[in-house]
């Protein structure tokens, strides 16, 4: 082994290279050091140390192994957690092979994915390979494993690197795989491909490789398959001893069935046919060596965790992916149904337009020139739709709706809740008869809509407090008003908790997200609709994903949820928490048609309305809330308490909806709904 390393000095051998004015001497220990203490979490004790790069006559200061790794490593997080980055720094890799694996060393380097590295290569650099190894001039000439560790010196002096600048040979071999976890296999020479598979599958280390064409990878699993043949069969029972004598013609059919010559791109292939005419040996993009490079990072990555890594190969190929590259389809919503004169058409398009939770519309109608039925349909439910609670909202919403259109109509006749116990889902009669109600006709509920966008908190005035009172208390439901300060602050916090809940359990974020929907998808809350920056809308690419959300769940993360309902609260002019007196349906379609009325009230008076539904809101008794989300019951019985307190909600008071109310510069804007067909009925 030749060493190729950088070396921590001290004492006299520091004093007299700093001395010597032909040695740079590099303090950045003061700036390591403050860019440590600006670091969030855990962080090591700061203590310093000396480098010298014998190769570049300079002396560095630096931090001390443990905080300067801390500090390098820091951006890893939480993509490698520091108890990860602990089990990889007990990992030893062997590289053979340094063109294609000089990327592969410098990367597993990049990130901390060993403690401890060999390097095996006799050749040089030479001008033709600085299309795939990224140094320049200064090293041509210089062995490809002493240049491949050097840079990786640079890059963390306290990772132990040896270089093997003879390469790999029959007597050197034990001495390069004794003790490695992993080897990375990138020679040139069938003949050490097949040696240092033969070796390691007797010493049972597993075998990485990156081909540099269409993305090609191996793994052979030797430490978990000790008989298993080399290259996975393809090249019959080949051993070392059989390639003995023979010259690169001989040997080709082998190569051929390794890479499978049938699988090569096209220009690969040709490539083939040409070497040795107008080709001296196999072209190697450096982008592709790259994409190898990340490719065995990763391999190597759920191999130091105990992740699932089978033997087989797979390929990465980048061309075939970005053949799939095909622009957006364009966005076409559902139309809303024209209104005819019919009285009945006007009343069916009024209940088509009501708010539900996740606009899943969780009714079904029946209607003819006498009456209208509402139905709940119970297929269109949620977890959080706990006893069917929300959807009564929903169709309470609709029931006002509906009065109101017929109102307008004149067509208004006596309503009832329930009117036939044996059957159940029967939520609501309307008699179409001649008759009206003032404030009902006067309910403009077709320009009713939601407005997400951020405004500025001002006081809303008592004229509009006491109307949107009245409103609810028309209904028979009641009203909790929220205006800034502490008690909507409390409030806020307790609704913004829910939501990180709800993102971290596994089956409400599921129906969080599928409730968002974008070009031309007929129902749902469209992602346009929710008054988002560029930057946020790449978050919603982000949390939008599953196991995103389940590994800060493991973590115990995820604070960083909260901040979107908090700042969309806190832009707000009031909290209206709409209640009712009692838990039965029949109440909580009450509560829905004061919800509706409170929202076509406050949009009539100027102000922006915007729903809001902590996950507790539902849920009455722990039962609720271990169905809702077991890991964080107890976390959202402690948040449900708060919210009651703050809005100062008594015994038997229920919540049906919480409407944020805002002053911006924004528009209403209405989900897609089913057409009227689809909700009647049949």
């Amino acid at each position: 082994m030749t060493a190729a390393r950088a070396v921590v000095v001290d004492g006299a051998a520091l004093d007299a290279l700093c001395a010597d004015p032909t040695v740079t001497v590099l303090d950045q220990r003061a700036t390591q050091a403050a860019e440590l203490a600006a670091l969030r979490g855990p962080q090591a004790a700061p203590a310093t140390r000396w480098v010298h790069y014998p190769w570049r006559r300079a002396v560095v200061g630096i931090l001390d192994r443990a905080a300067y790794r801390r500090l390098r490593l820091d951006r890893n997080r939480n993509k490698i957690t520091d108890a990860e980055q602990d089990r990889f720094d007990r990992l030893t890799v062997a590289v053979a092979g340094l063109s294609v694996g000089h990327a592969i060393a410098h990367t597993l380097a990049l990130e901390g994915l060993c403690g401890r590295m060999r390097l095996a290569d006799f050749d040089e650099v030479a001008v033709s390979n600085l299309n795939r190894i990224p140094v320049g001039l200064f090293e041509v000439g210089t062995n490809k494993a002493v240049v491949a560790a050097r840079r990786i010196a640079e890059l963390d002096p306290y990772l132990d690197v040896e270089a093997l600048t003879t390469g790999v040979t029959v007597d050197g071999i034990d001495e390069f795989l004794t003790g490695v976890d992993v080897l990375v296999e990138e020679a040139d020479s069938l003949d050490v491909k097949v040696l240092l598979r033969e070796r390691a599958r007797e010493l049972g280390i597993p075998v990485l490789m990156a081909t540099s064409d269409r993305g090609l990878v191996d793994v052979e699993r030797f430490d978990l398959e000790p008989d298993r043949p080399l290259f996975h069969g393809l090249a019959g029972d080949l051993s070392a001893a059989d390639l003995v004598g023979l010259d690169a013609r001989d040997k080709a059919p082998y190569v051929l069935r390794i890479v499978g010559a049938d699988r090569v791109s096209a220009r690969a292939a040709a490539s083939m046919v040409e070497v040795g005419t107008t080709l001296s040996t196999w072209p190697q993009l450096g982008s592709d060596v790259v994409l190898g490079a990340a490719t065995v990072a990763a391999a190597v990555r759920r191999f130091g965790l105990g992740e699932p890594l089978p033997s087989g190969r797979t390929r990465v190929d980048l061309d075939e992916v970005l053949e799939g590259v095909a622009a957006e389809p364009p966005e076409d919503p559902v139309p809303d149904v024209d209104v005819d004169d019919e009285p009945v058409d006007a009343v069916l398009e009024a209940v088509r337009r009501a708010p539900s939770g996740g606009n899943v519309q969780p009714w079904c109608v029946e209607a003819d020139a006498s009456r209208l039925r509402l139905f709940l349909d119970r297929r269109r439910t949620t977890t959080m739709d706990v006893a069917h609670r929300g959807s009564y909202v929903a169709l309470g919403a609709a029931l006002f709706n509906a009065r109101a259109a017929a109102a307008r109509e004149h067509r208004l006749g006596p309503v009832e809740l329930f009117p036939d116990a044996g059957s159940p889902d029967l939520v609501a009669t309307v008699r179409f008869a001649p008759g009206t109600d003032e404030r009902l006709a006067a309910a403009d509920v077709l320009a009713r809509g939601t407005d997400r966008a951020l405004g500025r908190p001002r006081p809303i005035g008592v004229a509009t407090r006491l109307a949107l009172v009245e409103a609810a208390r028309a209904e028979g439901g009641d009203l909790h008003l929220l205006e800034p300060g502490e008690t909507m602050r409390a409030a806020g916090e307790a609704i913004a908790a829910a939501d990180r809940v709800r993102y971290l359990t596994e089956r409400l974020h599921g129906e969080m997200v599928g409730e968002l929907v974008s070009h031309g998808e007929p129902t749902g809350i469209d992602v346009a609709a929710l008054g988002l920056g560029p930057a946020d809308v790449a978050t919603l690419a982000i949390v939008r994903r599953p196991e995103v959300m389940q590994t800060l769940a493991a973590w115990g993360g995820g604070s960083a949820l909260t901040d979107d309902t908090r700042t969309r609260i806190a832009s707000s002019s009031a909290l209206a928490v709409v209640t009712v007196a009692g838990r039965t349906p029949a109440d909580f379609v009450r509560g829905g048609q004061a919800v509706e009325a409170v929202w076509v009230e406050a949009q009539a008076r100027g102000l922006a309305v915007h729903p809001t539904s902590p996950v507790f809101l539902y849920a009455h008794g722990p039962a609720d809330l271990e169905e809702l989300s077991a890991a964080h019951a107890g976390h959202l019985a402690d948040l449900q308490r708060a919210f009651a307190v703050a809005v100062g909600l008594d015994d038997g008071e229920a919540v049906a909806l919480v409407l944020r109310l805002g002053h911006t510069a924004g528009a209403p804007v209405r989900s897609r709904r089913r057409p009227v067909a689809d909700l009647t009925r049949r």
